[in-house]
C-alpha cells in the first residue's frame, strides 16, 4: 500500500523538481538591465533582471513624482499649494506629506518641510541670497513650522499664506520607493534603484551576490567630483540615504555654511556630524532620518535610533581632537564589507 503511495507522488516529485530547476535556469539566462537619465535635478539609475525593457516606464512613474512634488516644476502640485491655489492633491503629494508630518513630530521638528525659506535666505535652494541678518532670520522663522500646517479634506491649509513646503529631504527617497514598487509590479526580484546617493535594493546584483553600496568619505566637494568611499555596505532588501553638508556649502567671511538650516534656530547647524547615512525599509523614511540627525546631532540622533531599532545608521563625524570618526548601529556591523 506504502509502494503505491510512493509511486503514485513520483510524477508530482518529478514535476516539481524540473520545475524548479527551470525556473533557475530561466533566472540566470535573465538579462540585467540598466537605464539612467535625470530627474529632481540629479542623475539616476536603476539596474534590473527582467525580460523586457521598462526604461519609459520608469521615466514616467520619475516624472509623476515630479509633478507632484518638485518645487521648480512650475506645474507641480506643490507648486500651486505654495501659491496657494485651489489645487487637487493626487496621492502622492498626500502620502509624502503625512509621512513628512509623522517624521516631523517623531524628530521634534527636527525634519520639518516648511523651512525652505530659510534655506533659500541662506544662499540654497531657489536664490543666492546674501548672509540673512538677525532680524530677517527671526522674521523666517514666522514662516516656519510643520505644525503650522496641516491637511484637511485633501486640502493643505496654512496658518500664514506665505509658508512655503519644500519636500527635497523626501522626494528622492520617495521617487527611488516608486520605482522600486513599479519594479515589483512587473514580478521583478533582483534590481537596484540610485537617485542621487538614496538607494533601494532587492534580491542579488549580477554576480548573485549581494549590492553592494558605497559610503563617501564626506571631504569638501562642492563640485561633486571627488568619490573616496569611507566603508561599504551589503544592502539587501532595504533602503538607504545619506545626508551631509560636505556637497552643498559655500564659504563667507571665512566662515563655511552648510545646506542644512535648523528649523528651530533659523541658522545653519554646527554639528559634529560630517554626514549620515540612514538604512530602512523604505528610501522616504531613510532620507527624511538621514536629514534629521544631521539637524540634531550626534547624541539626539542616537537617541531616536534607540526608539527606532528597525533603523540602521553610519555616522561619520569630526571627533574631540577634530579627526574624521565613525560610529554605526550594532546592527549594521554584519552589513559592513571589509
Amino acid at each position: 500500500m506504502k509502494n503505491k503511495k510512493l509511486l503514485w507522488q513520483l510524477p508530482f516529485l518529478t514535476l516539481l523538481v524540473v520545475g524548479t530547476i527551470l525556473i533557475i535556469r530561466q533566472q540566470h539566462s535573465m538579462p540585467y538591465r540598466k537605464t539612467s537619465d535625470f530627474i529632481f535635478g540629479t542623475t539616476y539609475h536603476v539596474t534590473y533582471q527582467c525580460d523586457s525593457d521598462l526604461t519609459q516606464s520608469i521615466k514616467a512613474e520619475l516624472l509623476k513624482v515630479d509633478a507632484s512634488l518638485s518645487p521648480f516644476n512650475k506645474e507641480s502640485v506643490i507648486t500651486a499649494v505654495n501659491e496657494n491655489k485651489d489645487v487637487q492633491l493626487d496621492d502622492m503629494f498626500k502620502e509624502v506629506f503625512n509621512l513628512a508630518m509623522d517624521i516631523s513630530k517623531d524628530t521634534d521638528g527636527a525634519f520639518d518641510i516648511t523651512v525652505a525659506p530659510l534655506v533659500n535666505a541662506w544662499g540654497f535652494g531657489f536664490k543666492n541670497g546674501s548672509q540673512p541678518s538677525s532680524h530677517q532670520v527671526d522674521s523666517l522663522l514666522q514662516l516656519v513650522g510643520y505644525e503650522k500646517v496641516s491637511m484637511v479634506n485633501g486640502k493643505v491649509m496654512k496658518q500664514d499664506p506665505r509658508i512655503m513646503l519644500d519636500c527635497s529631504a523626501i522626494a528622492k527617497g520617495y521617487g527611488t520607493d516608486r520605482v522600486a514598487r513599479l519594479l515589483q509590479s512587473r514580478g521583478i526580484q533582483n534590481y537596484m534603484v540610485e537617485i542621487g546617493g538614496e538607494v533601494v535594493t532587492s534580491g542579488v546584483n549580477p554576480d548573485r551576490v549581494p549590492w553592494k553600496i558605497g559610503v563617501t568619505k564626506p571631504t569638501d566637494d562642492s563640485l561633486n567630483i571627488g568619490h573616496e568611499l569611507q566603508t561599504v555596505l551589503n544592502v539587501t532588501d532595504k533602503a538607504m540615504a545619506t545626508s551631509g553638508n560636505y556637497r552643498n556649502y559655500y564659504f563667507k567671511g571665512g566662515k563655511k555654511f552648510a545646506h542644512t538650516v535648523d528649523p528651530k534656530t533659523g541658522y545653519p547647524v554646527q554639528h559634529s556630524i560630517l554626514s549620515a547615512t540612514v538604512l530602512a525599509k523604505s528610501c522616504a523614511v531613510a532620507d527624511a532620518y538621514a536629514t534629521s540627525f544631521m539637524v540634531m546631532g550626534f547624541d539626539k540622533a542616537r537617541q531616536v535610533l534607540e526608539r527606532h531599532p528597525e533603523l540602521m545608521a553610519y555616522f561619520i563625524y569630526s571627533n574631540q581632537k577634530g579627526d574624521m570618526d565613525v560610529w554605526y548601529s550594532p546592527s549594521l556591523r554584519e552589513k559592513i564589507s571589509e
